[in-house]
């Protein structure tokens, strides 16, 4: 009876002995194969992403703070998750007619899909998407973005 007890504690070191040697050859094959991960840009400044690249969804203004978004709502519908949130109203013009103006374009980053629906969807080319990739931020508050500059304006059409 001792010497099964031996046999089964010598046949057990050697097993160990052996599993780890086989999971030590794997590491080290691994480690010595080339990198699959690149080297974070050191350019952020000054890189340029591929034309069909999909960044963070802006609303482009003008020097005189000037928009072309008529608050249609268009881009609003048009987006699967609901992550564009358009708030208006309602004024009235100087020939009595009633408009409505946008008060507040919010955009919400972090469940944004990038389908460009909604800048399809615009018929006023007022939004688009840009280059920043960057949009780590440690607070999810951080990731919903107000489009429209305050104190911006609809821009006046040339005749």
């Amino acid at each position: 009876m001792d010497q099964n007890k031996k046999d089964s504690y010598l046949g057990g070191l050697l097993n160990g002995i052996k599993t780890l040697l086989i999971g030590m050859k794997t590491t080290i094959t691994v480690f010595f194969r080339k990198k699959v991960t690149e080297q974070y840009p050191e350019n952020r400044a000054t890189l340029k992403m591929f034309d069909r690249f999909r960044g963070d969804l802006i609303m482009p203004h003008n020097e005189h703070n000037e928009h072309k978004c008529v608050a249609c709502g268009l881009c609003q519908m048009a987006c699967p998750n609901d992550t564009i949130h358009i708030t208006t109203e309602t004024i009235e013009t100087e020939d009595g007619k009633k408009k409505k103006i946008l008060s507040k374009y919010e955009y919400n980053l972090g469940s944004c899909i990038f389908c460009q629906l909604c800048v399809n969807a615009c018929p006023h080319d007022a939004i688009t998407f840009d280059q920043e990739f960057e949009h780590a931020v440690f607070d999810r508050s951080k990731l919903i973005l107000t489009l429209n500059h305050p104190g911006s304006k609809l821009m006046v059409k040339e005749k």
